[in-house]
């Protein structure tokens, strides 16, 4: 394990006014995806799809790194990858699940390594409901969490560790803040059993939100103050960047509670983006799987990461969702 490598990379996938771009579906998701636009999800179908996004001339300019899916790296890659196995449900814990991969992950990062990857994502899920979650269920996926991200640093990978309290239900925005917390002080914890060297890592975590199904939504402004301050009381200063998931917001949405946080300012770490749908859903529904269309889905794709790019400064307003980017 090399320290400065890993500190290196990551400095640069949090480098200003970039973000990561999640490309690492699975199958299943991909599938549900491409059927949104009437596409079968053929193989071919899906390597179409990601040329688009790969492929978008001056993205670049807005985006540091891409996480891949196994088929993808295999295919075309020098970026990142998803390593673990799905969320499972958790034996004996109705509601909860635990995130699989652990067993051959060393030799599956070996691999990966050499094919390209520089840094590489495990994604914990921890689900809100009446008497969950429990505390085994956020300290099984704490200490997964922690063992994969040792892992990574051994064979010279960055570890983008991910656990998302999910905005799925009718709890409140102080409900959620409630298990954020919870969740992230015992990974952290977990990090500093397992010697995981906070510098050579980046967080990736939920925004503080309202369910999606609560009667009160929270404003942007209270969004980006609840997120700050849960994350300041639990989140080391040594961590070089957070990188959000965007967790079923809008794309609109992720930009602008991203954006407010940034224009709050003092804050001891790079916040920064790490969207999978926020970014692609305005691609795909340029798209619509004809060839036809592929320049102006890539338009919106240049367009949505340029958006990112100055929310990352606090410097998007609402004016550039119908601006050229510039």
């Amino acid at each position: 394990m090399k320290i400065e490598n890993l500190e290196t990379v990551a400095k640069k996938l949090v480098a200003p006014g970039k973000g990561i771009l999640a490309a690492d579906e699975s199958s299943g998701t991909i599938e549900k995806r491409l059927k949104s636009i009437n596409v079968p999800s053929s193989e071919e179908n899906r390597r179409m799809y990601r040329e688009i996004l790969f492929t978008t001339k001056g993205a670049g300019e807005f985006i540091s790194g891409v996480i891949l899916f196994d088929e993808t790296i295999r295919q075309k890659t020098r970026d990142g990858i998803k390593v673990d196995k799905g969320a499972k449900a958790m034996a004996n814990f109705a509601g909860e699940k635990i995130t699989e991969g652990l067993d051959g992950l060393r030799e599956r990062l070996g691999e990966y390594r050499q094919l390209g990857a520089r840094f590489a994502k495990w994604r914990a899920v921890i689900t809100i409901g009446d008497g969950i979650p429990t505390r085994a269920c956020i300290d099984s996926n704490a200490e997964a969490l922690a063992r994969y991200a040792a892992l990574c640093q051994e064979s010279d990978l960055v570890p983008i560790v991910e656990p998302e309290v999910l905005m799925d239900g009718t709890h409140t925005m102080e409900r959620h803040f409630q298990v954020t917390e919870e969740t992230l002080r015992s990974v952290f914890d977990s990090l500093a059993e397992h010697r995981v060297v906070l510098e050579g890592i980046l967080l990736k975590p939920n925004m503080v939100l309202s369910g999606k199904e609560c009667p009160q939504q929270a404003s942007v402004q209270e969004v980006a103050e609840a997120t700050v301050r849960c994350l300041k009381r639990v989140v080391p200063a040594a961590v070089p960047g957070i990188v959000f998931l965007s967790g079923g917001q809008t794309d609109q949405q992720a930009t602008e509670h991203l954006n407010a946080m940034n224009r709050m300012g003092d804050l001891p770490w790079q916040l920064s983006f790490s969207y999978g749908r926020a970014l692609q859903a305005p691609v795909l529904k340029a798209w619509k799987g004809d060839t036809a269309n592929v320049s102006a889905a890539q338009t919106a794709f240049h367009h949505r990461a340029w958006c990112n790019s100055k929310a990352r400064f606090g410097k998007y307003t609402e004016e550039m969702e119908t601006a050229k980017a510039a």
